[in-house]
């Protein structure tokens, strides 16, 4: 081993790996906003990779038909701020855990398919997009819809009212 080569921490490997699965997919970039690499599709994030505090690593990802069964396993949780009503679920590993790293892709997966435009979907499976797909995609021209009959102009009712009655004082009964 030369003196500049680093040993790299199963995270590390985990972390680099699935970064490259996420960034497979079509238009897939990263972003860090807060500070945490965000893999993204057409603007929308599909996955956070990162690490955590203590070195180990973390993988964040939207589960809407299997986050269920994936919050069974014990190094997940839903995801905080709310995320985890929508499906979003978090996996956390320690530094010297190696990632089930084949289920994480089976996840990075689920999530793309649930975040990307479906036309992208569609051309990530070579298959034609749906016709309820094709139908979006094509403008229908304007139809002319019939103006109704404009009815004579009327005169408005002028409707004056009538100043309220004044109300007579009370007098006050002497103690």
């Amino acid at each position: 081993m030369s003196p500049k080569a680093k040993k790299t921490s199963p995270a590390d490997r985990a972390e680099a790996i699935l970064r490259d699965i996420a960034l497979d997919y079509p238009e897939a970039y990263e972003e860090f906003p807060w500070g945490e690499r965000a893999i993204k599709v057409r603007g929308k994030i599909f996955t956070f990779v990162n690490r955590t505090k203590e070195g180990g690593s973390s993988v964040t990802v939207k589960l809407p038909e299997s986050s269920k069964e994936a919050l069974l396993l014990p190094f997940t949780e839903p995801t905080h701020y709310g995320m985890g009503k929508y499906g979003w679920v978090t996996c956390r590993f320690a530094a010297n855990e190696e990632p089930p790293i084949d289920l994480l892709e089976d996840w990075i997966d689920e999530s793309f398919r649930a975040v990307a435009p479906k036309k992208l979907v569609a051309a990530l499976d070579d298959e034609e997009p749906t016709p309820a797909l094709k139908k979006k995609a094509t403008k229908k021209k304007p139809t002319k819809k019939a103006t109704p009959k404009k009815k004579p102009a009327t005169k408005k009712k002028t409707v004056t009212k009538k100043p309220a009655a004044k109300k007579k004082p009370t007098r006050r009964k002497k103690p």
